[in-house]
């Protein structure tokens, strides 16, 4: 979907024979990220280059969908605002920067396959109940792992 929305608008971009500028609203829908995350983000800084119109709304360019990009990636494996400004503050100073960009990116990934292997795990346990279910479905059985059936046995034999 991010592809298709991008690629639309690039072919908007060429038939109007310029680069548009995307409001808010506009990145939120392309990046499927809300509108009130996108204003926490810019106001901790994360988008260095965004503009403001003659109404003083923010305005990204394509360039800043890139910066929404990596900011919505670390984000979402859980990377802390103050190193996410870090990592930003350090792609703006430039090139010098690069070993330590690379650095935050490889513990990122770390991070990330950590999570991933966790989340493996809980499809596993997933999948287990998804058929448990199934075979009491269509066995008409009754559930045995439920806490609830547990105690109630409990309280019966009281």
């Amino acid at each position: 979907m991010f592809k298709a929305a991008l690629e639309y608008i690039y072919m908007l971009e060429l038939l109007c024979g310029g680069w548009l500028m995307y409001t808010i609203k506009q990145v939120a829908e392309i990046m499927n990220i809300s509108e009130h995350t996108i204003r926490f983000w810019a106001k901790s800084g994360f988008f260095p280059f965004i503009k403001r119109n003659e109404n003083n709304i923010r305005l990204f360019s394509d360039d800043d969908l890139d910066w929404v990009k990596i900011v919505k990636c670390l984000r979402s494996v859980g990377v802390e605002n103050k190193l996410i400004k870090r990592y930003i503050d350090l792609c703006v100073i430039g090139d010098s920067t690069i070993k330590e960009r690379f650095e935050i990116i490889a513990l990122t990934k770390k991070k990330a396959l950590m999570q991933m292997d966790e989340l493996k795990k809980q499809i596993e346990l997933l999948d287990y109940k998804e058929s448990f279910y199934k075979d009491l479905i269509e066995n008409n059985s009754k559930d045995t792992w439920n806490p609830m059936n547990k105690e109630n046995k409990i309280i019966a034999k009281a």
